[in-house]
C-alpha cells in the first residue's frame, strides 16, 4: 500500500466542445475577501456604454496564488520565445466601423 501512496495522482479533465471553443474577454475585474477571490472576464466592445460580464471565476486565495504563479511562469516563456509583451497606459483603441455600421430606424 506505500508504494501506491507514492504515485502522483493522475486526473482526467474533460473539456466539451462548447467550453473549448473559449470566451472574448478584454477586460478583468478582481475583487476578494478572506476566503476567496472573484475574476470577472468582461467583453467590452466600443460604441457600447454597457459591457458584460461573459464568465466569473471564484479561487481560494491559494489557488489564486497558484494562478499568479502560473500566468508569471507562461508569460516568461511568451516573451522569451516572441519578444517582450507592450505594456501601455492607454486605452485600446477600436476601428470606427467596428462595431458594424450604424442604422438608423
Amino acid at each position: 500500500m506505500a508504494e501506491d501512496q507514492n504515485k502522483p495522482q493522475q486526473i482526467n479533465i474533460e473539456l466539451s466542445e462548447d467550453v473549448a471553443e473559449g470566451v472574448y474577454a478584454n477586460l478583468a475585474m478582481i475583487a476578494h475577501s478572506n476566503s476567496e477571490f472573484v475574476i470577472d472576464f468582461i467583453r467590452m466592445m466600443p460604441g457600447v456604454p454597457k459591457a458584460k460580464v461573459k464568465s466569473r471565476i471564484v479561487l481560494t486565495p491559494e489557488h489564486a496564488k497558484r494562478l499568479l504563479g502560473a500566468l508569471m511562469d507562461n508569460v516568461q516563456k511568451y516573451e522569451d520565445a516572441f519578444g517582450p509583451i507592450k505594456h501601455t497606459e492607454e486605452a485600446p483603441k477600436f476601428p470606427m466601423n467596428f462595431g458594424g455600421t450604424m442604422g438608423e430606424a
